[in-house]
């Protein structure tokens, strides 16, 4: 068996992020919904804002849509990312 060069805390990371994506692509998600599902105080498991950040998730903003009502998707590269495919 080959080690993994990833640290385990890395690997946990990448894993939840993964989970993430694959809750939101189970079915139609609002912004509200997944923040009350992923939403984190712990600063060692930023998640959502991980998601966010690498480009994996979007907000999407119909112009008079309150906040919590917005859809969350994932985008091109977080299904490249949910799929094994390179995404960076």
């Amino acid at each position: 068996m080959v080690p993994n060069s990833q640290p385990a805390e890395s690997r946990a990371a990448e894993a939840l992020v993964r989970q993430l994506l694959a809750w939101v692509d189970e079915r139609p998600r609002t912004y509200g919904e997944t923040m009350d599902a992923w939403r984190t105080s712990c600063p060692r498991l930023p998640v959502w804002e991980d998601a966010l950040d690498f480009g994996l998730v979007e907000v999407t903003a119909p112009p008079a849509a309150r906040l919590a009502e917005r859809p969350v998707r994932i985008t091109a590269r977080g299904r490249s990312f949910l799929s094994g495919l390179p995404w960076a």
